[in-house]
Protein backbone atom coordinates (compact mmCIF):
# COMPACT_ATOMS: atom_id res chain seq x y z
CA UNK A 1 0.00 0.00 0.00
CA UNK A 2 2.86 2.19 1.00
CA UNK A 3 5.03 0.90 -2.43
CA UNK A 4 1.71 2.09 -4.42
CA UNK A 5 0.90 5.84 -2.67
CA UNK A 6 4.43 6.50 -3.36
CA UNK A 7 4.34 5.66 -6.66
CA UNK A 8 1.28 7.62 -7.35
CA UNK A 9 2.58 10.99 -5.58
CA UNK A 10 5.83 10.20 -8.07
CA UNK A 11 3.83 10.44 -11.13
CA UNK A 12 1.66 13.20 -9.84
CA UNK A 13 4.95 15.15 -8.95
CA UNK A 14 6.11 14.90 -12.71
CA UNK A 15 2.66 15.68 -14.03
CA UNK A 16 2.76 18.45 -12.26
CA UNK A 17 5.86 20.18 -12.83
CA UNK A 18 6.73 18.77 -16.37
CA UNK A 19 10.73 17.66 -17.25
CA UNK A 20 12.04 19.62 -19.99
CA UNK A 21 14.23 17.05 -22.05
CA UNK A 22 15.81 19.17 -23.78
CA UNK A 23 17.47 23.31 -24.31
CA UNK A 24 15.12 26.09 -25.69
CA UNK A 25 15.71 26.77 -29.21
CA UNK A 26 13.64 29.75 -29.55
CA UNK A 27 13.01 31.97 -26.79
CA UNK A 28 9.70 34.24 -26.51
CA UNK A 29 10.22 37.59 -24.73
CA UNK A 30 6.82 38.50 -23.60
CA UNK A 31 6.02 41.86 -22.03
CA UNK A 32 2.53 43.73 -19.65
CA UNK A 33 2.80 47.22 -18.61
CA UNK A 34 1.18 45.53 -15.27
CA UNK A 35 2.13 43.94 -12.14
CA UNK A 36 2.10 40.45 -10.85
CA UNK A 37 -1.56 41.27 -9.13
CA UNK A 38 -2.91 41.67 -12.73
CA UNK A 39 -4.84 39.18 -14.44
CA UNK A 40 -2.43 39.85 -17.60
CA UNK A 41 0.20 38.27 -15.14
CA UNK A 42 -2.02 35.33 -14.72
CA UNK A 43 -2.60 34.60 -17.86
CA UNK A 44 1.43 34.80 -19.20
CA UNK A 45 2.15 32.46 -16.35
CA UNK A 46 -0.55 29.73 -17.62
CA UNK A 47 0.99 30.80 -21.29
CA UNK A 48 4.23 30.26 -20.17
CA UNK A 49 3.78 27.19 -18.34
CA UNK A 50 1.81 25.63 -21.17
CA UNK A 51 3.89 26.30 -24.03
CA UNK A 52 7.40 25.46 -22.41
CA UNK A 53 5.38 21.72 -20.95
CA UNK A 54 3.55 21.27 -24.67
CA UNK A 55 6.74 21.96 -26.99
CA UNK A 56 9.20 19.47 -24.77
CA UNK A 57 11.11 22.47 -23.57
CA UNK A 58 11.93 23.99 -27.12
CA UNK A 59 10.23 27.22 -26.23
CA UNK A 60 11.07 29.12 -23.20
CA UNK A 61 8.91 32.27 -22.17
CA UNK A 62 10.54 35.29 -20.51
CA UNK A 63 7.74 37.16 -18.74
CA UNK A 64 8.36 40.79 -18.18
CA UNK A 65 6.34 42.88 -15.91
CA UNK A 66 6.23 46.47 -16.41
CA UNK A 67 7.91 48.68 -18.48
CA UNK A 68 11.18 47.30 -18.25
CA UNK A 69 11.47 46.62 -22.04
CA UNK A 70 8.69 49.72 -23.04
CA UNK A 71 6.92 51.83 -21.25
CA UNK A 72 3.92 52.38 -23.50
CA UNK A 73 1.83 50.92 -26.27
CA UNK A 74 3.41 52.67 -29.03
CA UNK A 75 6.51 51.90 -27.74
CA UNK A 76 5.73 48.43 -27.10
CA UNK A 77 4.23 47.59 -30.07
CA UNK A 78 6.85 49.34 -32.15
CA UNK A 79 9.27 47.08 -30.12
CA UNK A 80 7.03 43.57 -31.02
CA UNK A 81 7.46 45.32 -34.68
CA UNK A 82 10.97 45.68 -34.89
CA UNK A 83 11.77 42.25 -33.15
CA UNK A 84 12.84 43.33 -29.96
CA UNK A 85 9.71 42.21 -28.09
CA UNK A 86 7.97 38.84 -29.10
CA UNK A 87 5.02 39.16 -27.05
CA UNK A 88 2.69 42.23 -25.93
CA UNK A 89 -0.71 42.88 -24.52
CA UNK A 90 -2.60 46.35 -25.22
CA UNK A 91 -6.29 47.01 -24.66
CA UNK A 92 -7.79 48.32 -27.43
CA UNK A 93 -7.14 52.26 -26.51
CA UNK A 94 -3.31 51.10 -26.52
CA UNK A 95 -3.50 49.84 -30.26
CA UNK A 96 -5.93 52.43 -31.19
CA UNK A 97 -3.25 54.89 -32.71
CA UNK A 98 -2.30 52.44 -35.40
CA UNK A 99 -5.37 50.49 -35.44
CA UNK A 100 -8.16 53.00 -34.92
CA UNK A 101 -11.33 50.12 -35.82
CA UNK A 102 -9.78 48.02 -33.12
CA UNK A 103 -12.02 50.61 -30.74
CA UNK A 104 -15.05 48.84 -31.89
CA UNK A 105 -14.30 47.02 -28.78
CA UNK A 106 -14.65 49.77 -26.33
CA UNK A 107 -18.32 51.02 -28.13
CA UNK A 108 -20.79 51.28 -25.12
CA UNK A 109 -23.24 48.99 -23.56
CA UNK A 110 -22.95 46.56 -27.00
CA UNK A 111 -22.45 43.18 -25.32
CA UNK A 112 -24.59 42.72 -22.48
CA UNK A 113 -22.33 40.44 -20.52
CA UNK A 114 -19.28 37.69 -19.91
CA UNK A 115 -20.99 34.95 -21.67
CA UNK A 116 -21.58 37.28 -24.70
CA UNK A 117 -18.37 38.60 -24.80
CA UNK A 118 -16.42 35.12 -24.62
CA UNK A 119 -18.63 33.68 -27.04
CA UNK A 120 -17.61 36.63 -29.72
CA UNK A 121 -13.92 36.56 -28.25
CA UNK A 122 -13.40 33.13 -29.05
CA UNK A 123 -15.21 33.12 -32.49
CA UNK A 124 -14.07 34.49 -35.66
CA UNK A 125 -14.44 38.12 -34.73
CA UNK A 126 -10.89 38.11 -33.48
CA UNK A 127 -9.35 36.49 -36.64
CA UNK A 128 -11.53 39.45 -38.70
CA UNK A 129 -9.05 41.88 -36.65
CA UNK A 130 -6.07 40.36 -36.88
CA UNK A 131 -6.23 39.54 -41.04
CA UNK A 132 -6.69 43.88 -41.15
CA UNK A 133 -4.30 44.29 -38.20
CA UNK A 134 -1.63 42.19 -40.43
CA UNK A 135 -2.24 43.77 -43.50
CA UNK A 136 -2.05 47.14 -42.17
CA UNK A 137 1.07 46.52 -39.87
CA UNK A 138 3.24 45.24 -42.64
CA UNK A 139 2.88 41.30 -41.96
CA UNK A 140 5.03 42.67 -38.68
CA UNK A 141 2.27 42.52 -35.94
CA UNK A 142 -0.23 39.59 -35.74
CA UNK A 143 -3.18 39.45 -32.96
CA UNK A 144 -3.13 36.19 -31.37
CA UNK A 145 -5.95 36.24 -29.02
CA UNK A 146 -7.87 38.54 -27.29
CA UNK A 147 -8.88 37.85 -23.34
CA UNK A 148 -9.81 40.41 -20.34
CA UNK A 149 -7.61 42.68 -18.19
CA UNK A 150 -9.84 43.64 -15.64
CA UNK A 151 -13.78 42.88 -16.63
CA UNK A 152 -15.95 45.62 -16.91
CA UNK A 153 -15.68 49.19 -17.30
CA UNK A 154 -18.14 51.09 -15.14
CA UNK A 155 -18.76 54.57 -14.10
CA UNK A 156 -16.74 55.86 -10.86
CA UNK A 157 -16.54 59.19 -9.35
CA UNK A 158 -15.87 61.35 -6.07
CA UNK A 159 -19.27 63.25 -6.08
CA UNK A 160 -22.28 61.44 -6.42
CA UNK A 161 -24.13 58.08 -7.66
CA UNK A 162 -24.51 58.15 -11.12
CA UNK A 163 -27.93 56.50 -11.95
CA UNK A 164 -29.08 58.65 -15.06
CA UNK A 165 -27.02 60.11 -17.57
CA UNK A 166 -27.97 63.20 -15.78
CA UNK A 167 -25.75 62.28 -13.00
CA UNK A 168 -22.97 62.43 -15.38
CA UNK A 169 -23.15 65.63 -16.50
CA UNK A 170 -20.72 68.35 -15.73
CA UNK A 171 -18.40 66.05 -14.01
CA UNK A 172 -14.46 66.39 -14.95
CA UNK A 173 -14.01 62.45 -16.11
CA UNK A 174 -10.66 61.29 -16.66
CA UNK A 175 -10.07 59.17 -19.64
CA UNK A 176 -7.25 57.29 -21.76
CA UNK A 177 -5.68 59.49 -24.65
CA UNK A 178 -7.73 57.26 -27.33
CA UNK A 179 -10.45 59.37 -29.41
CA UNK A 180 -13.76 57.05 -28.69
CA UNK A 181 -13.38 56.92 -24.72
CA UNK A 182 -13.69 60.68 -24.78
CA UNK A 183 -16.01 60.63 -27.42
CA UNK A 184 -18.61 58.95 -24.90
CA UNK A 185 -17.83 61.11 -21.84
CA UNK A 186 -18.65 63.78 -24.37
CA UNK A 187 -21.77 62.46 -25.46
CA UNK A 188 -23.19 62.16 -21.62
CA UNK A 189 -22.18 65.59 -21.00
CA UNK A 190 -19.18 65.27 -19.26
CA UNK A 191 -15.68 66.95 -19.34
CA UNK A 192 -13.23 64.20 -21.14
CA UNK A 193 -9.60 64.92 -19.22
CA UNK A 194 -6.74 62.40 -20.73
CA UNK A 195 -4.34 61.82 -17.40
CA UNK A 196 -1.44 59.16 -18.08
CA UNK A 197 -2.33 55.63 -15.34
CA UNK A 198 0.29 56.86 -12.99
CA UNK A 199 -1.00 60.27 -12.31
CA UNK A 200 -4.38 59.34 -12.03
CA UNK A 201 -4.40 58.83 -7.55
CA UNK A 202 -3.02 62.29 -7.19
CA UNK A 203 -5.58 63.51 -9.71
CA UNK A 204 -8.64 62.26 -8.13
CA UNK A 205 -7.22 63.44 -4.81
CA UNK A 206 -6.55 67.08 -6.22
CA UNK A 207 -10.01 67.43 -8.01
CA UNK A 208 -7.82 67.36 -11.29
CA UNK A 209 -10.68 64.84 -12.35
CA UNK A 210 -13.52 64.06 -10.51
CA UNK A 211 -14.30 60.26 -11.80
CA UNK A 212 -13.44 57.70 -13.97
CA UNK A 213 -14.49 54.62 -15.92
CA UNK A 214 -12.09 51.12 -14.67
CA UNK A 215 -13.00 47.70 -13.60
CA UNK A 216 -13.46 47.03 -9.50
CA UNK A 217 -10.30 45.10 -9.50
CA UNK A 218 -8.06 48.33 -10.96
CA UNK A 219 -10.25 51.11 -8.75
CA UNK A 220 -8.74 48.73 -5.51
CA UNK A 221 -5.80 47.78 -6.58
CA UNK A 222 -4.88 51.46 -7.28
CA UNK A 223 -6.44 52.18 -3.85
CA UNK A 224 -8.57 55.03 -5.64
CA UNK A 225 -10.93 55.12 -2.86
CA UNK A 226 -8.23 56.52 -0.61
CA UNK A 227 -8.24 59.00 -2.71
CA UNK A 228 -11.69 60.22 -2.41
CA UNK A 229 -13.39 57.54 -5.74
CA UNK A 230 -16.54 56.32 -3.33
CA UNK A 231 -19.58 56.38 -6.17
CA UNK A 232 -19.53 53.21 -8.69
CA UNK A 233 -22.14 52.31 -10.93
CA UNK A 234 -22.26 49.13 -12.63
CA UNK A 235 -23.47 50.24 -16.16
CA UNK A 236 -20.78 47.52 -17.59
CA UNK A 237 -20.49 49.82 -21.09
CA UNK A 238 -17.48 48.38 -21.92
CA UNK A 239 -15.80 44.92 -21.72
CA UNK A 240 -12.20 45.56 -20.93
CA UNK A 241 -10.65 43.91 -23.77
CA UNK A 242 -6.60 42.18 -23.67
CA UNK A 243 -5.05 42.36 -27.00
CA UNK A 244 -2.68 39.83 -26.64
CA UNK A 245 0.01 40.52 -30.23
CA UNK A 246 3.06 38.91 -31.47
CA UNK A 247 5.79 39.27 -33.97
CA UNK A 248 4.54 37.69 -36.74
CA UNK A 249 8.09 37.07 -38.41
CA UNK A 250 8.77 35.19 -35.08
CA UNK A 251 5.60 33.36 -35.41
CA UNK A 252 6.19 32.28 -39.06
CA UNK A 253 9.62 31.47 -38.05
CA UNK A 254 8.57 28.52 -35.77
CA UNK A 255 8.04 25.37 -37.27
CA UNK A 256 4.80 24.42 -37.96
CA UNK A 257 4.12 21.87 -34.56
CA UNK A 258 5.85 24.54 -32.44
CA UNK A 259 2.91 27.60 -34.02
CA UNK A 260 0.47 25.52 -33.00
CA UNK A 261 1.63 25.11 -29.45
CA UNK A 262 1.56 29.06 -29.51
CA UNK A 263 -1.66 28.88 -31.11
CA UNK A 264 -3.00 26.78 -28.28
CA UNK A 265 -1.09 28.44 -25.69
CA UNK A 266 -2.82 32.07 -25.98
CA UNK A 267 -6.11 29.68 -25.78
CA UNK A 268 -4.90 28.55 -22.50
CA UNK A 269 -4.26 32.34 -21.62
CA UNK A 270 -7.67 33.62 -22.65
CA UNK A 271 -9.50 31.58 -20.47
CA UNK A 272 -7.27 32.68 -17.61
CA UNK A 273 -7.88 36.16 -18.26
CA UNK A 274 -11.56 35.41 -18.62
CA UNK A 275 -11.53 33.47 -15.18
CA UNK A 276 -9.10 35.73 -13.19
CA UNK A 277 -11.15 39.03 -12.92
CA UNK A 278 -14.77 36.94 -11.91
CA UNK A 279 -12.58 36.01 -9.11
CA UNK A 280 -10.75 38.89 -8.24
CA UNK A 281 -13.68 41.17 -8.22
CA UNK A 282 -15.85 39.39 -5.34
CA UNK A 283 -13.08 40.67 -2.76
CA UNK A 284 -12.31 43.95 -4.54
CA UNK A 285 -16.11 44.61 -4.50
CA UNK A 286 -16.56 43.77 -0.45
CA UNK A 287 -13.50 45.63 0.44
CA UNK A 288 -14.83 48.86 -1.51
CA UNK A 289 -18.43 48.58 0.29
CA UNK A 290 -16.93 47.52 3.75
CA UNK A 291 -14.84 51.15 3.22
CA UNK A 292 -17.84 53.33 2.35
CA UNK A 293 -18.29 53.33 -0.64
CA UNK A 294 -21.97 53.77 -2.46
CA UNK A 295 -22.34 50.51 -5.04
CA UNK A 296 -25.00 51.21 -7.44
CA UNK A 297 -26.80 48.60 -10.14
CA UNK A 298 -28.62 50.19 -12.53
CA UNK A 299 -32.17 49.06 -13.26
CA UNK A 300 -32.83 47.66 -17.38
CA UNK A 301 -34.70 51.17 -17.79
CA UNK A 302 -31.93 53.39 -16.49
CA UNK A 303 -29.12 51.61 -18.46
CA UNK A 304 -31.30 51.70 -21.88
CA UNK A 305 -31.29 55.21 -21.23
CA UNK A 306 -27.21 55.19 -20.64
CA UNK A 307 -27.36 53.65 -24.05
CA UNK A 308 -29.77 55.94 -26.14
CA UNK A 309 -27.54 58.90 -24.31
CA UNK A 310 -23.95 57.52 -25.65
CA UNK A 311 -25.47 56.59 -29.36
CA UNK A 312 -23.82 59.55 -30.89
CA UNK A 313 -20.53 57.56 -30.14
CA UNK A 314 -21.41 55.12 -32.88
CA UNK A 315 -22.14 57.97 -35.71
CA UNK A 316 -18.30 58.94 -34.22
CA UNK A 317 -16.40 56.03 -35.01
CA UNK A 318 -18.53 55.16 -38.40
CA UNK A 319 -17.82 58.38 -39.76
CA UNK A 320 -14.50 59.31 -38.50
CA UNK A 321 -12.87 55.83 -38.31
CA UNK A 322 -11.40 54.61 -41.66
CA UNK A 323 -13.41 50.93 -42.44
CA UNK A 324 -15.54 51.51 -39.28
CA UNK A 325 -18.84 51.12 -40.77
CA UNK A 326 -17.35 47.46 -41.55
CA UNK A 327 -16.39 46.24 -38.53
CA UNK A 328 -19.45 47.92 -36.55
CA UNK A 329 -21.31 45.71 -39.01
CA UNK A 330 -19.27 42.84 -38.32
CA UNK A 331 -19.49 43.13 -34.80
CA UNK A 332 -22.82 43.41 -34.24
CA UNK A 333 -23.38 40.30 -36.44
CA UNK A 334 -21.21 38.35 -33.72
CA UNK A 335 -22.66 39.44 -31.01
CA UNK A 336 -26.24 38.70 -32.45
CA UNK A 337 -24.96 35.37 -33.33
CA UNK A 338 -23.61 35.01 -30.03
CA UNK A 339 -26.77 36.09 -28.07
CA UNK A 340 -28.88 33.50 -30.63
CA UNK A 341 -26.54 30.79 -29.46
CA UNK A 342 -27.09 31.29 -26.03
CA UNK A 343 -30.58 31.98 -26.00
CA UNK A 344 -30.73 28.15 -27.37
CA UNK A 345 -28.38 26.46 -25.21
CA UNK A 346 -30.14 28.22 -22.03
CA UNK A 347 -33.90 27.02 -23.45
CA UNK A 348 -32.56 23.53 -23.75
CA UNK A 349 -30.65 23.75 -20.51
CA UNK A 350 -33.47 24.82 -18.12
CA UNK A 351 -35.76 21.51 -19.21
Amino acid sequence: MLRTSLTLMATLALTATPVLAQDAEYTLRAVANSNENDEDYDGLQVFKSYVEAASNGAIEVEIYMGTQLCSNGAECLQGVADGSIDVYISTSDGAAGLFPYVQVLDLPYIMADDRVAERVLTGDFPRTLRDMALEDSGGMLRLMTIGNTGGWRNFANTERRIQTPADIEGLKMRTVVADLPQELVRALGASPTPIPWPELFTSLQTSVVEGTANGITDIMSMRFPEAGLQYLTLDNHAYMGAMWWMSNETFMSLPEDLRRVVVDGFAQLQQATFASPKRKSIAAYEEFVEGGGDLYVPSPEEKAAFAEAAAPVYDWFTTNVDGGEEILATFREAVQQAESELAEERSRDIQ
